[in-house]
């Protein structure tokens, strides 16, 4: 309930009427018009003969139903019930502008937060609206029902009024208290609605820098004289536009949290187009030298194909079929692994032609895996024939190499303590186990060097896990 009339921007509770000027004050009219009386009053006694205005003066100033010219009891009671009346005015105009300004409080919540927590504040703001409706209207039904400017106001009559008019000052005072407690619960909301509506303009306009830096950077690439189209970066661009319109829009018709997250959006995936329009000359370029490289490497690895045959058959002619046999497929698997590379290059360049980079970048990818697969491949025969040769004249290297490094574990495990651990213990055993018997496998006409080696490899590698368990059990107890 407010003293002012109804505004366009609030739509919570009515407003009240506004208090009548003429019973709000005394009027200047009213004012001249008991001035004139008197003197009109005091003019009648001058012109009075003497001896009838000594029987006139004592009635003028002792009663005859007229007004104490010199104050009296009447006065007093009226100079108070107009005191209280001013009082209750300004606690009125108080509680009317705090309601006006929270009001505005509330719009700008409302705009912006839909959570439980915003709908509830409007709903005990509508409650403290009523409320307000209600002392309002108890204040001015005390002041339409006294006319404080009557000359024949009475003692009793003002008394009256001046309860009446004190009681709506204190209900008055009493419900601005419950809108200031209320104001102060309501700026952790209020807070984070103005924080969103301050962030609103900047990201608008950030949004559209984004998209005009990304229209001018396309631009700027389609116009290098390299001939780069840029067509899907255009296309990404021209799904923007619909965005842009609703941005332009506004937050009146989209509402604010919704504006906020679009202009994020934006301008992130305009940010995007511009990043990839001005890296776009590099990309081809760097395509274009993938493109010459893996072809090189292609025919590197047709050349390097051609020569697993013949270590093939060194190893079929020197070593048993166990230490050959897993490689028995690599000159074919090799040739094929090829062809599907060159397959797949080709393909790559006329990505490349058509300005498809996706498919371009993709299909290279996919050459590459393809001849590190051969590489591996070619490369593993001649490993196998050069580790073999190696072991075939003196194996005692990876044996003496696989013993230090159980010897060390024991060392490790035995340090600090009188007994070892179970848990170490037992693997290194094993392992020393399994280290003589594959020595045992050299003895014979024809061993097998490739068990031998596979197996030397493996008792390494528990041996070593074993080592990693101590270290990081005493650095834990550490």
């Amino acid at each position: 309930m407010t003293a002012t009339p109804s505004q366009p921007y609030t739509p919570f509770v009515p407003c009240a009427q506004q208090v009548p000027r003429h019973r709000a004050v005394f009027g200047p009219t009213r004012a001249r018009g008991r001035a004139g009386r008197a003197g009109r009053d005091l003019l009648a006694l001058v012109l009075l003969p003497l001896p009838l205005l000594a029987l006139t003066l004592p009635a003028a100033f002792a009663g005859g139903g007229t007004r104490r010219w010199f104050g009296g009891r009447s006065e007093s009671q009226r100079a108070e019930a107009q005191a209280a009346k001013d009082a209750a005015a300004a606690a009125f105009y108080e509680l009317d502008t705090a309601q006006r300004d929270l009001r505005i409080s509330i719009e700008t919540i409302t705009a912006v937060d839909d959570t439980p927590a915003a709908r509830r504040a409007v709903a005990d703001f509508e409650a403290l609206g009523r409320r307000i409706d209600e002392v309002s209207h108890t204040y001015i039904d005390a002041v339409d029902a006294h006319d404080l400017d009557r000359d024949d106001l009475e003692a009793s009559v003002a008394a009256h009024a001046r309860t009446e008019l004190s009681k709506a000052k204190d209900e008055l005072s009493r419900v601005k208290q419950e809108l200031d407690r209320f104001e102060q619960g309501l700026a952790p909301l209020l807070g984070k609605a103005e924080t969103q509506l301050a962030r609103l303009a900047p990201a608008v306009e950030r949004a559209r820098q984004s998209l005009l830096a990304a229209s001018n950077a396309l631009d700027a690439v389609r116009g290098s004289g390299s001939g780069l189209r840029a067509d899907d970066l255009a296309a990404r661009l021209a799904a923007l536009a619909p965005e842009l319109t609703k941005l332009n829009q506004g937050a009146g018709q989209h509402g604010v949290p919704e504006t906020l997250e679009r202009a994020d959006r934006v301008a992130r995936d305009a940010g995007a187009v511009r990043a990839e329009a001005e890296r776009l000359p590099e990309r081809a370029t760097e395509i274009d030298r993938r493109l010459v490289s893996l072809r090189t490497r292609a025919q590197a690895l047709t050349t390097r194909s051609g020569q697993v045959e013949p270590v093939l058959s060194e190893l079929r002619r020197r070593f048993t079929a166990a230490c050959w046999q897993d490689l028995q497929h690599v000159p074919d698997q090799s040739a094929e692994t090829v062809r599907q590379a060159e397959q797949k290059l080709a393909e790559a360049r006329t990505a490349r032609q058509e300005q498809r980079w996706a498919d371009a970048t993709a299909l290279l990818s996919t050459v590459r895996a393809l001849l590190n697969t051969t590489d591996e491949a070619v490369s593993a025969a001649g490993d196998r024939l050069r580790r073999l040769n190696e072991v075939s004249k003196d194996p005692q290297r990876e044996i003496e190499r696989t013993r230090f490094a159980i010897r060390d574990a024991q060392r490790l495990a035995m340090a600090g303590r009188n007994t070892p651990d179970p848990r170490h213990a037992r693997p290194l055993d094993d392992s020393v186990a399994r280290l003589e018997r594959a020595i045992g496998t050299l003895e014979g006409r024809h061993p097998d060097y490739w068990h031998f080696l596979t197996e030397l490899e493996a008792v390494r590698a528990t041996v070593g896990g074993v080592v990693s368990r101590i270290r990081e059990e005493r650095g834990a107890g550490a």
